[in-house]
């Protein structure tokens, strides 16, 4: 822009005041080019004097483009009209782009009539030669010589759509109180060396500008995710439950499926569902005695139960795998409480953490997401228990639309999946699983007849989805999230 300034600021120096759409001509820059160095100009101080100006101007349309390459349509319809006249219907077919507004015209500029003295009517020629007026303006007005066309015509060609006019913003300049043909590069910092030496005096500083804003300052920012597992867990403590520790993300096939009477035949339990671990491979990191009795229960059953009826196989449950649930987080703490000393006790514990599945990802499913996990033990608590703590919940959280259906789950019975309208999706969409523990799960476990357990796995993810109107998992978390989404995130939500 240095080139540009300087020519401007020589051209004033030269010529005195003029307008920036006449420097574009002179210089044969592009307009906001000018423009530019104009603004590099006030930059370094008051050089200059800019004021704004408008200049309002006329071009063709797509028509007028047309009238200047063809002539205009009274013009076409008249030279389509022969010595010995011709049929109106037959003139509109030959009577250029527009013979209907040409002929109009061409009427009522008295270039032809309509002679219904024989027979048929037939448009003839009122006059031998005619001047195309229209053609000539719009040809003087292409070349730049608009104001030889008077403004009530050129204001008659816009109604016919013909011209168009545009108004251009340019500055007109003059001298300024500090004028020179040249740039002073303006100085924005005020060293210790300028002070010491007294240099400060002679030089020229650029102006502060206390209305600019400043960089903004780096921070952390919680992800939606962590703030709504933030509601859960406090809204879980209130309710009185405690935390329980989900501290391995690793799970043995032993506390993740067969403590839980899964049989080992299961789908689950397969590599299209699950992820395994080759190293460690196995593990024994369980109770010897609860291996017996977990394999009583799928082999014989308890308390009246047949079982599954199959030899259960301690190398199957000794397989490491990435814990496709938390449940078995609850089944050690259900064998922990049963086995403490004074005997069981009411209890109820939930936990928030990842969990690992072999999904196909989907605007709903992520192959690693967050469980909410929650467990109740106590002597006559129902299915009328379980609901009425889910829409405590549910409410505290500010979703009201629920809707709970039956399912089957091995170690669940009864069992019931819930569900939450998406408002965005328009459609009810699954949160979580839920039910009471059975007896071939509870017994091995140590759990005292009379004691039911009821227990669920919601998902974070989703409901996190429903309250930020996110209608894909993928743009809440994983690789393609957006991190100015997570940025730009109010510190807080007002439900109402």
């Amino acid at each position: 822009m240095q080139d540009i300034s300087e020519s401007i600021l020589k051209y004033i120096a030269d010529h005195g005041e003029v307008d920036t759409l006449d420097l574009a001509t002179i210089f044969g820059e592009d307009h906001q080019k000018v423009v530019g160095g104009v603004k590099s100009i006030e930059a370094t101080g008051e050089l200059i004097r800019s004021v704004p100006s408008t200049r309002k101007s006329w071009k063709l349309t797509a028509e007028g483009r047309d009238i200047l390459e063809h002539g205009s349509h009274e013009a076409n319809v008249f030279q389509a009209v022969p010595k010995d006249g011709i049929a109106q219907s037959e003139l509109m077919k030959c009577g250029g782009k527009n013979p209907k507004a040409g002929f109009s015209k061409a009427m009522s500029n008295g270039w032809i009539y309509i002679d219904k003295s024989g027979g048929a009517p037939l448009v003839r020629r009122k006059v031998d030669t005619i001047d195309d007026e229209v053609g000539a303006h719009v040809k003087a007005i292409a070349g730049g010589k608009e104001s030889s066309v008077p403004d009530g015509v050129k204001n008659e060609y816009k109604k016919r759509k013909i011209l168009e006019e545009s108004v251009t913003k340019s500055f007109v300049l003059s001298k300024g109180p500090e004028f020179a043909t040249t740039l002073k590069k303006l100085e924005t910092d005020l060293t210790v060396e300028m002070l010491a030496s007294g240099l400060w005096k002679d030089l020229k500083f650029k102006a502060y500008n206390f209305d600019a804003l400043g960089a903004p300052p780096g921070r952390g920012q919680l992800h939606p995710l962590m703030k709504v597992r933030t509601e859960f867990r406090q809204i879980f403590l209130e309710m009185g439950f405690s935390e329980m520790p989900t501290n391995n993300f690793v799970e043995s096939g032993f506390w993740n499926f067969d403590a839980l009477y899964v049989p080992q035949q299961h789908p689950a339990r397969d590599q299209q569902d699950t992820f395994f671990v080759s190293h460690p491979k196995m593990s024994d990191k369980f109770p010897l005695a609860l291996v017996d009795a977990v394999r009583d229960s799928h082999e014989r059953g308890v308390d009246g139960s047949i079982g599954y009826r199959y030899d259960w196989k301690l190398d199957e449950g000794r397989k490491n795998v990435l814990r496709t649930h938390t449940t078995g987080v609850s089944a050690r703490m259900l064998y922990k409480i049963s086995h403490q000393p004074g005997g069981f006790k009411p209890i109820k514990y939930f936990s928030i953490d990842k969990v690992f599945r072999n999904e196909t990802l989907d605007a709903t499913h992520l192959a690693e997401f967050h469980q909410v996990e929650g467990v109740v033990a106590d002597y006559g608590i129902t299915l009328g228990d379980l609901i009425g703590t889910f829409n405590a919940f549910f409410n505290k959280l500010g979703i009201t639309e629920l809707e709970y259906k039956p399912t089957f789950n091995p170690y669940t019975e009864p069992s019931m999946e819930i569900f939450c309208f998406h408002p965005g999706l328009q459609r009810w969409i699954e949160v979580g699983n839920s039910g009471v523990f059975r007896p071939e799960m509870t017994r091995p476990l140590g759990v005292p007849k009379g004691v039911n357990v009821i227990a669920w796995g919601l998902s974070l993810e989703r409901p996190t989805m429903i309250k930020y109107g996110l209608n894909n998992i993928r743009d809440l978390i994983g690789p393609k999230v957006d991190l100015k989404m997570v940025q730009d995130n109010p510190i807080c939500r007002m439900d109402c």
